[in-house]
């Protein structure tokens, strides 16, 4: 739905654009967020796009588009030189960043105004002040702003960080410096886990940031999670746009933001912007910026975490509530804008809550791809999405489909008509967390605001999504295709669709099957038929051919011509599958061919598989290693992060098909081990 872009009052301030081409440095969603301000303000808009952003919706949207290079983003989004000779070739005036990327980066901040370009953002000094976790915290204590226990000393040895560790005392939390969105970022319960987890931290920050230097921090139980939103000009004027609550998170990363926070008193509203501004005048901050704090509702006291020096994914919320366009103030300011308005002159009306849309499973949270057949949103609230129907969501970026702000008079309102909302979302082709976000937006424990970092886990969010019984037949049979055939990740379908079945044809001609639907088991026997499969459920015969098959979606050819279509996440262990707008989940009860093993065996062996496409980053074993149930066994990188694949009992290592650094399918055999 088309918002209002105009900014507050920009009759009154007389603003006119000074910048006639602006590059965004960025994709997706909020690429084309600015896209859309940058022609309210009447700037012509500019964008880079990877090879595999080629037909993205930002590119279709902008005025000019330029390549930069192959999908990794360390090959085109994260390449400073090329992203300036971009801009210069274009003739823009200015970069917008965006988030993420290298929006919090001071070597792109700097490197755009040694080419003389304007950098829509904070200086390069603020962001070294701010954006360095380790350096923002020094700040902090510096100004009188509370910080929690822990941590943040130029000394990195292993020894330094176990010593420390210990003095903090666990839990504890590991983060990277140059951090955000929860990359980088470890939980470790006990010393025992401490090392492995500062490696693993490190590891994945040096990937994401290009700098693996870490910070502790002393976990705080059950706290909120507030941030306060902050700009400021040039000129040496500073405000704060009021808090937003976001601890509502999975994986440390927020996906259900609101503003006011429920839990705060003006008072303590008044207290944490103060902080805020105060930090950012101590660094010389300029343009939009967000102070973080953790809040421990059971004392009243704040903590602060760190600055994000870049727009944030949720600023919506903030809009909302304020009436004020902060990516058009962004553009303003950079252009030498002095602020609109003073701190007196902004008020909090009604609430907002933001919800994000991810193309994720929503049990295990793991990136999806695949083409959006279907991305119906609801048309009478505020979407910013990056997406279409038809549009191909690749797994090389962040997840985020879309975000759906809603505002209301007061929160209950707000969260009705988020319900509303989400029960209008129709998306297929990808699965995604709208039936978490719906879950979340129906909890009596949302709903009287008592909202927590730990609200998944407390409340077993994941456990609790809705299940459609019984289960039908058609989810049985896609089931058991699915576990006997391996599915080819990005295969097109062919012209003749049942030519498709041939090269994944098993050797095993006849494989019972069973799982558990509820409290009860279900029997299904499958076989080759031909060039299809006849698939016993029960008792009842179906005969099925494969038209597509991806690894999260299935689309098959019924003998009476009719085409069934399924969504799937999980494993073989744990599938859950959509059909015709329904949810099932189904865990496998036995599989009596793989408990025989092969030639009369004992003991059985169990293939490994990756539970999404990614990068094989560590192998911490060799073949004919005897490994412990539990045991880390392969480290896979994917979106930037790391997945730990661990031995569910303990074996012997067979085979480790792929080397480091290979790119695996969903589903690719890691390990094959044997039980024993």
């Amino acid at each position: 739905m088309p918002y209002n872009s105009k900014l507050q009052n920009s009759s009154r301030t007389g603003w006119k654009a000074v910048f006639a081409k602006m590059l965004i440095a960025n994709r997706g969603e909020i690429a084309v967020r600015i896209i859309r301000a940058c022609h309210a303000l009447g700037i012509a808009a500019v964008v880079v796009y990877s090879d595999a952003d080629r037909q993205a919706l930002h590119v279709r949207l902008a005025d000019e588009a330029l390549p930069i290079g192959p999908a990794p983003a360390s090959e085109s989004y994260l390449r400073i030189e090329a992203i300036i000779e971009a801009a210069l070739h274009s003739g823009a005036q200015a970069i917008h960043p965006g988030y993420g990327f290298l929006a919090e980066r001071a070597a792109f901040a700097r490197a755009c105004r040694d080419a003389g370009l304007v950098f829509v953002g904070p200086p390069p000094e603020a962001i070294e002040a701010l954006g360095d976790k380790i350096a923002a915290r020094r700040l902090a204590l510096a100004t009188g702003v509370p910080i929690a226990p822990g941590y943040h000393g130029a000394a990195q040895s292993d020894e330094t960080l176990a010593r420390e560790a210990a003095r903090i005392g666990y839990p504890l939390l590991i983060k990277a410096s140059a951090g955000g969105g929860g990359r980088g970022m470890r939980i470790v319960q006990n010393a025992d886990e401490f090392p492995a987890a500062v490696e693993s931290a490190r590891r994945e920050a040096r990937a994401a940031f290009g700098d693996d230097t870490i910070f502790l921090e002393k976990m705080l139980v059950r706290p909120r999670h507030i941030e306060v939103q902050i700009v400021a000009d040039a000129h040496g004027n500073y405000v704060h746009l009021f808090e937003r609550e976001c601890s509502i998170q999975r994986r440390h990363q927020k996906i259900v933001e609101e503003s006011p926070s429920p839990a705060l008193t003006s008072k303590q509203r008044e207290m944490i912007g103060e902080a805020a501004v105060r930090l950012a005048r101590a660094a010389g901050y300029v343009n939009a910026g967000t102070a973080e704090f953790l809040y421990d509702e059971s004392d009243g006291t704040f903590a602060f975490l760190e600055v994000n020096t870049r727009l944030q994914v949720e600023h919506p919320v903030t809009e909302a509530v304020t009436g004020v366009d902060l990516v058009q103030l962004q553009i303003a300011i950079a252009g030498g804008a002095r602020l609109p308005f003073r701190q007196e002159d902004l008020k909090q009306r009604g609430h907002a809550i933001e919800v994000r849309l991810c193309a994720e499973d929503p049990v295990t949270f793991l990136p999806t791809g695949g083409r959006l057949t279907r991305f119906d949103l609801p048309g009478d609230i505020r979407c910013d999405t990056g997406v279409e129907t038809g549009d191909e969501v690749t797994l090389y970026y962040d997840s985020l489909l879309a975000k759906l702000i809603v505002h209301a008079n007061d929160r209950s309102a707000a969260i009705a008509r988020l319900r509303t909302a989400l029960d209008a979302c129709a998306v297929e082709g990808v699965t995604t967390n709208l039936p978490l976000l719906r879950a979340i937006a129906a909890h009596p424990a949302f709903i009287i605001g008592d909202t927590t970092t730990d609200f998944l886990t407390t409340h077993e969010m994941t456990q609790h999504l809705p299940v459609s019984a019984p289960i039908p037949d058609e989810a049985l049979l896609a089931a058991a295709i699915a576990d006997v055939q391996p599915l080819a990740y990005g295969r097109a379908a062919t012209r003749d669709p049942w030519s498709m079945l041939g090269p994944w044809r098993m050797l095993r001609t006849d494989m019972p099957l069973r799982y558990r639907d509820g409290e009860s088991e279900r029997c299904v026997r499958i076989t080759e038929d031909g060039d299809a499969w006849r698939i016993e459920v029960d008792g009842r015969v179906y005969v099925a051919g494969v038209l597509e098959a991806h690894p999260d979606r299935l689309a098959l050819r019924m003998a009476d011509g009719r085409i069934e279509r399924f969504g799937m996440t999980g494993d073989s262990k744990t599938r859950m599958l959509e059909w015709r707008g329904q949810r099932f989940r189904l865990m496998q009860a036995s599989l009596e061919s793989e408990r025989l093993g092969a030639a009369g065996h004992s003991h059985s062996r169990a293939g490994l598989e990756a539970p999404m496409p990614g990068t094989i980053a560590r192998i911490l074993v060799h073949e004919g290693d005897r490994v412990a149930a539990h045991q880390p066994l392969v480290v896979l990188e994917a979106m930037k992060m790391e997945h730990i694949v661990a031995a569910p009992h303990d074996g012997v290592v067979l085979r480790l098909p792929y080397a480091i650094g290979a790119l695996v399918a969903k589903g690719a055999t890691l390990v094959e081990l044997e039980e024993g």
